[in-house]
Parts: structure tokens; C-alpha cells; sequence
């Protein structure tokens, strides 16, 4: 994973990099099949999604699923990664892409936007910890995991470190607490009196307190 960087337009090009994990040529059937395996596909999207390089784009039928090849939708994995990307993935970014299996980042955040920065963490093998730094302006701060993959929390210390923790093959996004819960929600429209359906909107990020 310490080499997941290495020779790629990501990061030698990061403003001409268009990043993405599937898509219509990749998936099952078609003629550049490469479908990645599904329980790497939330590791992968935190990647693209909350780093600073690239421009990433969701594919279809990762967020909404293929029937015709019983493929699910991973829309569950991705919305917090999609939250992670609007409301905390700013600022200034340190990585700790230094092992074999466990790799992590950290954006700083911003004051333009209150409450952003985060500390992410991926691995292919056993889980662990780092020692990540996320600024001092965060000293003091509980983090929690946006993914819901671990329930404990990390305090960041006086000098702006705190050891985010990871479980095995899996992904973590640890984020400031705060006081508004954001989720992705549908715009449905049905008729008074009835279940018949109308029109919808595409999904759309949304906070409430």
C-alpha cells in the first residue's frame, strides 16, 4: 500500500487526474473487465474522495448497484464518504503512506469552514493504529469514525497528533464531533392519498441538527 502513489497522474499531474474505481467498460461482461473486489471498494472510495488530488467520480452502478449481475449497491459505504468529502476533506494534507498494508492521511481543515478536517486511514491486511497529526487547531477535539466501522474516539493532544485506529481490511474516517448529523436524503413526491409514485430527484447531501 506504501506504493498505491507511486507513477500514477494522481500524483504527478493531481489538477489532470480523473479518478475512479468502476465503471460501464470495467464492470462484469464488458469488454475491459476489471471489477474491483467489493470489500475494497470503501477503502478505494476514501481514497479518491478525501484526498486533495484528482477529481473523483462515483460510478453508477457502485452507488446504485447492477441487478442484472447481482450486484448490490454500496451506497451505505460511500454516503459517508461523500459527507467526508463535503464537510471535512479541506486544507492543508499530511500523509502517512509508510507500510505495507496500513496507510493514512490527514487534511487539516479550514476556518472558511467551521468544523473540517479529518484523519483517514485504509488497509488491505491486519488492523492497527497511527499516530497522525491533524493541527494544533484541533487540539482538545474528540474525533470519531464518520464510517461507523469503529465506535471509540480520539482525543487529539496539545500538539495536534491523536492514533487513529483501523480495523482489518477495512477503512476509517475520523472527523470532529460536532453538533449537526449529516446524511444523503431523496426528494420523493407521491400523490395525496396514495403510495403512487410521482416523480424523485437525484440524492442530495443534507444536514440537520
Amino acid at each position: 500500500m506504501r506504493t498505491l502513489m507511486t507513477n500514477t497522474l494522481m500524483k504527478d499531474q493531481p489538477t489532470l487526474a480523473v479518478t475512479f474505481i468502476d465503471n460501464h467498460d470495467t464492470e462484469p461482461g464488458q469488454a475491459l473487465q476489471s471489477w474491483v473486489d467489493p470489500w475494497f471498494k470503501p477503502l478505494a472510495y476514501a481514497f479518491i474522495l478525501t484526498r486533495q488530488e484528482g477529481y473523483p467520480c462515483v460510478f453508477y452502478g457502485d452507488y446504485y448497484g447492477i441487478p442484472q449481475y447481482n450486484i448490490p449497491s454500496l451506497k451505505s459505504k460511500i454516503d459517508p464518504l461523500l459527507i467526508a468529502r463535503r464537510d471535512y476533506a479541506y486544507g492543508t494534507q499530511h500523509d502517512y503512506l509508510d507500510h505495507s498494508d496500513i496507510i493514512g492521511w490527514t487534511r487539516e481543515g479550514v476556518t472558511e469552514k467551521p468544523g473540517s478536517g479529518l484523519a483517514a486511514l485504509i488497509t488491505d491486511g491486519p488492523g492497527g493504529s497511527k499516530w497522525m497529526y491533524v493541527g494544533k487547531q484541533h487540539a482538545g477535539k474528540v474525533f470519531y469514525d464518520l464510517t461507523g466501522n469503529r465506535s471509540d474516539t480520539v482525543t487529539i493532544n496539545s500538539d495536534g497528533w491523536g492514533e487513529f485506529k483501523v480495523n482489518g481490511g477495512s477503512v476509517s474516517v475520523w472527523v470532529p464531533r460536532k453538533t449537526t448529523v449529516s446524511t444523503i436524503a431523496w426528494s420523493i413526491t407521491t400523490r395525496p392519498w396514495t403510495d403512487e409514485f410521482v416523480r424523485w430527484t437525484e440524492p442530495r447531501l443534507v444536514a440537520w441538527p
